[in-house]
């Protein structure tokens, strides 16, 4: 009997130390670290939006998606800090110009993780655009915005945080893609601006 009960002490030992390891492991951030990234205009307007978890019910429709940037937001629109939390989220942006800027992440999320990954899409649009960052400008090269956010993050996976390998990339991609095809943001743009969905400069 007593090496019954010294097997059933070592089972209760490793069962013990197992239950450790998950609760430890549920304390680390995510390898998917970003839930979402959006560009919304001064009226809170979608611009852009790419979101990495549509198992999330926060995300998991269009209609779920702009209600949820709707609070982002109203909390950002007037706000002092870059870093807000909205429900189990954190979110940190910056504004210029027309346009907010957005990186969503989980609330155990490391800001300066989210920071980074803010830093390096504004900075890459930034020099997409030659620094004349504005919504008129973005919709012009909307296919290389999209591409940034796509050599950016990859289904929620931090991939890249220097802006210059970024861009470099995207000059890569949008020089391979055919004339016709590098032209359809540009149609796109002016069919908008004939229903005067974008503002007149």
């Amino acid at each position: 009997s007593s090496g019954i009960n010294s097997e059933y002490a070592e089972f209760q030992t490793f069962q013990h130390y197992f239950k450790q390891i998950n609760l430890s492991m549920s304390l680390f951030p995510s390898l998917k670290a970003i839930k979402g990234i959006c560009i919304l205009d001064n009226d809170g307007k979608r611009v852009v939006s790419k979101y990495y978890d549509t198992d999330d019910e926060t995300f998991a429709s269009v209609k779920d998606q702009q209600q949820f940037e709707a609070k982002v937001f109203k909390a950002t629109e007037k706000a002092n800090s870059e870093i807000v939390a909205i429900n189990s989220y954190t979110a940190v942006y910056r504004s210029n110009v027309d346009l907010f800027f957005y990186v969503i992440g989980d609330s155990r999320e490391n800001e300066l993780i989210l920071l980074s990954v803010l830093n390096a899409l504004y900075d890459s649009i930034s020099m997409i655009l030659r620094k004349n960052v504005e919504k008129r400008a973005l919709f012009e090269n909307m296919d290389s915005v999209l591409l940034i956010c796509d050599e950016l993050v990859d289904r929620g996976i931090l991939m890249e945080c220097d802006a210059t390998n970024i861009v470099n990339r995207v000059h890569v991609k949008t020089e391979d893609i055919p004339l016709s095809e590098q032209t359809v943001s540009q149609v796109s743009y002016d069919i908008l601006k004939s229903f005067n969905w974008l503002s007149q400069s």
